[in-house]
This record gives C-alpha cells, sequence and structure tokens, in this order.
C-alpha cells in the first residue's frame, strides 16, 4: 500500500495516457512521443550532474563552500552563487540536487537561491544566443534586469521564511542521499 501511495502521480498519469490512447489513439501516441523524448533527455543529463555531484561533495571541503558562500561570504557569495549558476549547463531539474549538496556544505539559503535563479536565468549560452539572434541592446537589459531581480527575490523569500522553515529544509537536504 505503501508503493502505490508512493507513486499514485505516476500511477495516474499511466492511466490517463493508456485512456486517452484509447480514446484518441494519435493523441495518446504524441503523449507518448513526449514521454520517450523526456526520458531520453533526462537519462542523457542527470548522470553527468550526479558525477560533478559527487566530486563536488568530496574534492570541495565545507569549510571552503562556508568561507565562500556561507553566512558570512557577503558579495563574494552572491557573486559566486551568479557564476556557477550562469555557468552550468543542462535543464534547471539539474539545479536542485547542485544546490542541495551546497546546503549539506553550508552554502548560505539566499546563495543557493541566487544559485538557481541564475542557473534558471542568466546561462552563457543562452546569453550569446540572444545577443547573435535578439541584438546585444536586448541581451545586455534582460541580463541587467535579471541579475538585481534574482538577488531581490532570494532575500525576499529568505525574510518570508522562518528560521524554523529554513532549518527544516537544510535537514531534509542533509538527509537526501
Amino acid at each position: 500500500m505503501k508503493l502505490l501511495k508512493r507513486y499514485r502521480f505516476f500511477l495516474i498519469t499511466v492511466l490517463i495516457i493508456v485512456v486517452m490512447t484509447i480514446i484518441n489513439k494519435s493523441l495518446g501516441m504524441k503523449a507518448l512521443g513526449v514521454v520517450e523524448y523526456s526520458l531520453k533527455e533526462m537519462i542523457l543529463v542527470i548522470p553527468p550532474v550526479f558525477v560533478l555531484l559527487g566530486l563536488l561533495d568530496i574534492w570541495v571541503p565545507r569549510e571552503i563552500m562556508m568561507k565562500y558562500m556561507g553566512e558570512g561570504s557577503g558579495l563574494k557569495g552572491i557573486i559566486l552563487a551568479i557564476i556557477l549558476g550562469s555557468a552550468a549547463a543542462g535543464p534547471l531539474y539539474g539545479a536542485f540536487p547542485v544546490a542541495g549538496v551546497f546546503m549539506k556544505k553550508g552554502v548560505k539559503f539566499s546563495n543557493v537561491l541566487i544559485f538557481i535563479g541564475a542557473w534558471s536565468t542568466t546561462k552563457i549560452p543562452m546569453f550569446l544566443f540572444e545577443m547573435s539572434a535578439l541584438g546585444t541592446p536586448f541581451a545586455l537589459t534582460r541580463l541587467l534586469v535579471d541579475i538585481p531581480g534574482i538577488i531581490l527575490i532570494a532575500y525576499t523569500l529568505c525574510m518570508l521564511i522562518s528560521k524554523d522553515e529554513m532549518n527544516d529544509i537544510y535537514r531534509k537536504a542533509e538527509l537526501m542521499e
């Protein structure tokens, strides 16, 4: 029963796709094609992310992460979070395991949020594409709006989340394996 409860959303989704395929075969096959594409993408992205996470976890001591991105890191922690997030490759779901390792290493919560925000909006390849496709003024304007916006959102969230909630998030990150 516990297994059914754990995978209920997956099972409901499978049931919906089966019913959809019975009702409208072309729509069901299209949905299965999307699922297949997404699975292939995840299989190509997730293993390298976890290899890099393992290396980060082993090679970078907690003290160094705390020094450069922890509570007392100030501006250098913000800048490092933006650089790491901007230089990252892969879809946004790859950022969350990295953020979990950052939390285990004692990275300040606002810097974790800035890292996730930078991963999602300030990637270097995306910036270069925007420069070539939409023009340099657009790309620079978007970047100059996004960076302060990410920082503002991160600090606003930190003010809105209680210390107990934040400690609970860090506790859950510690339990992550």
